[in-house]
């Protein structure tokens, strides 16, 4: 009976720690093969062409981000957004953890690559684009 007893207190023990460590851990800080609920890199194309399959999912992107006031976006290209075409593009919202750590206007006008939550339905300010990547946690350049 002692063992059983010991047995359900390591495990309940175990089973906090995992827990607590579990929210302690800053995804900005980890590697994106280690983020494990990434469903796939998608391309900006598939995306546009198919937003609801990908509605909640966490995925990585690659594009063309351009940051001002009201019109912060990943463009499919530099031209989609020199041109307007806001059918191209996705809103993006960085997580506070992300932003302490980086400026994202040091990435302002280039090709970057994000990771964050992706939503068909919340189509950023004025229901102009595609889409919103809400929850960013990763903003890398991307480079040839």
């Amino acid at each position: 009976m002692r063992k059983l007893i010991l047995v359900i207190f390591l495990l309940i023990s175990g089973y906090e720690l995992f827990a607590q460590n579990k929210d302690s851990v800053d995804e900005t800080d980890m590697k994106p093969y280690q983020l494990i609920d990434i469903s796939e890199n998608v391309s900006l194309v598939k995306l546009i062409a198919n937003p609801e399959k990908y509605d909640g999912k966490r995925i990585q992107v690659i594009g063309y981000l351009h940051l001002e006031f009201e019109g912060n976006a990943i463009y499919l290209h530099a031209d989609d957004y020199k041109k307007h075409i806001y059918e191209n593009s996705f809103w993006v919202e960085f997580s506070p953890k992300l932003t302490k750590k980086i400026n994202p206007k040091n990435f302002n006008d280039k090709y970057v690559i994000i990771i964050g939550r992706f939503s068909a339905k919340q189509k950023g300010h004025m229901g102009m684009f595609g889409g919103t990547f809400n929850d960013i946690v990763r903003l890398d350049l991307w480079e040839d």
